[in-house]
Order: structure tokens, then sequence, then C-alpha cells
């Protein structure tokens, strides 16, 4: 499925958690069935599989190709299927980018590469070969905050000259290093921080590839909606109903812990978590529970 020139992705992206049964192996099943949920009812017209949310550091080659494909049998007819091929090693990014094109994704998701913290010139070398490996539409992660090294603004309009690298999820939080970014290219924003969402649509960003979207996605479709629109004070509602849910997901264990203890406070539960993460303690998930409701967020019976 492909996007428009100014969101080749789509505009509502969640970073799915790969759900798991209860000895630790990937459910398959029940991933489609949470990729029709964000679809159909959170209004998500992207989806990213297999990033950090979806704990990729800890699912096999194997395990990746095998969801990407069920989760494209689930909703590739009617959503971006984006897959995160990003590694620390430029050989089995680009290896890993072959297989997800051979799958059918629409896209693929590229990290700077994380613990080895290479050198600029390293990061346009590496993002240019698993552009060149593939026909499929690009969009760079910049996260500095977990990789150690940012995406400069000089690299990342050195890069945007590549005809197949058209986007950017940034978590580095630098609107104006981004806004400089946006002017220069035609690279597209997307806003890769739930915190900052709203202050990226008002800098020219496309859209989010967003962690809440698992339980909040169809307020944010509102919310990009009303922006788009000119409705700047009701997207601006949106986002203060929502600082809760960001406190409660985003700002403490973090992002796949406390979005997978949420899914299963909404009645969708996933499983557990791969070591070496573990799942949210009582405490924060009471913590967590206060924040949903906060948010007008509809919890299961229980």
């Amino acid at each position: 499925m492909a996007g428009t020139s100014d969101a080749p992705f789509g505009r509502m992206l969640t970073a799915m958690v790969t759900p798991f049964t209860a000895d630790g192996a990937v459910d398959y099943e029940r991933a489609q069935s949470l990729a029709a949920y964000l679809v159909d009812t959170q209004r998500n017209d992207g989806l990213v599989v297999s990033g950090t949310t979806g704990e990729s550091p800890t699912t096999s080659d194997a395990e990746k190709e095998r969801l990407l494909r069920a989760v494209l049998e689930a909703v590739g007819d009617r959503a971006a299927v984006v897959a995160g091929v990003g590694t620390y090693d430029t050989h089995h990014s680009v290896e890993l980018a072959r297989t997800a094109e051979r799958a059918g994704a629409h896209g693929l998701l590229v990290v700077t590469p994380y613990y080895n913290k290479p050198p600029q010139e390293g990061l346009y070398q590496h993002f240019t070969a698993v552009a060149d490996a593939t026909g499929l539409p690009v969009m760079l992660y910049d996260i500095p905050g977990r990789s150690g090294v940012p995406i400069k603004t000089e690299t990342l309009i050195r890069l945007a000259q590549h005809e197949r690298i058209v986007a950017v999820k940034d978590a580095k939080g630098d609107l104006f290093a981004g806004s400089t970014v946006m002017t220069a290219t035609d690279l597209v924003f997307y806003s890769g921080d739930d915190a900052l969402n709203l202050a990226w649509l008002a800098h020219g960003a496309a859209g989010f590839v967003s962690v809440i979207g698992h339980v909040v996605g169809a307020e944010l479709a509102a919310m990009i909606d009303h922006f788009r629109s000119g409705r700047v004070e009701e997207a601006r509602r949106i986002h203060e109903q929502l600082i809760p849910v960001v406190d409660g997901i985003m700002m403490r264990a973090g992002g796949a812990i406390m979005v997978k203890a949420a899914l299963a406070l909404v009645g969708r539960p996933v499983g557990g978590l791969r070591p070496p993460l573990v799942a949210a303690d009582d405490k924060q998930t009471a913590e967590l529970r206060a924040c949903l409701v906060a948010g007008g967020v509809k919890l299961a019976d229980v």
C-alpha cells in the first residue's frame, strides 16, 4: 500500500508490540488480531513491525519475517506495513531489508546503528547501503537517546538526495533542526516521540509513529485531522487530554513494558516480554491505570 508524497507511509502509525505466548513464543495469531484492531478501531493507516516497541533485539530473523508476513496478511490491503530492519551491523540490516521486501513490506524503518557509535560518514554509508539494497521507500529513525549518536542535520541533507530515503522518524526532539531539514529537503518527518506529537505537527510533520497509539490511536488520528483542517484548538485539546496517557506509558518503565500493561488493562492482552525486559509490577500497573483513566481511556471490566 502506497501513501501520498507528503505522507508516504500514512499519517497515523503505531510501532506495534510483538505478542508472545505463555511460553515466550511469538503469537502470530494474536499479532494479526492486534494489527486489525489498530487499523479498524484505532484508525491507524500504517503500522511498524519489529521496531523497538516490538522488542526487535530479542526476536530472530525468522520470527521477524513470519511476523511481517502475518501482519501483511491481516491488514496489508488497508494500511502501510513498515518493517523495522535496522541493526548495528550494515550487512545484517541489508539482509533484513531484502527479506522484508520479499515478504511484501511496503517500506523500511532503519534506526541509527546503536552501541558502536559510528561517525557521520559511517551513518551515511550505512543508510545508503540499506536504501540501495531494495526498491522500498526508507524511513530513517533518529533516536540518539538509544543509539548514542544523532543523525546530524548535514548528514540528513546528504541522505535526502537518495531517491528511496523519503522520511525521518524523529525521536531526537530538536524541532529547529527538524525544521531546517524539512526546509532544505523533501524529507517527510514523523513524530517519534508521543510527548511532542502536536509540536511536530506545528513544525510541519506529516504524522506520528506512536507507541500510545495502541490505546488512543483514534484520538491521535483526530488530532491530526483537526490540525490539518485548521482546527488547532481542537487538536490542542486532544493533546492536553492525552498528557496523562503519555506520562503513564512513555515516562515510566519504558514503552514496550507499559504499553503491554496498558493493552491488558483495556482488554487486549498480548502476553509478556522477553528478557531482559520484565513486566510492569503491581505498583507500576496501578499508576498506569490511574493515568489511563485520567486520559479518558476506557478500561476493561475486571
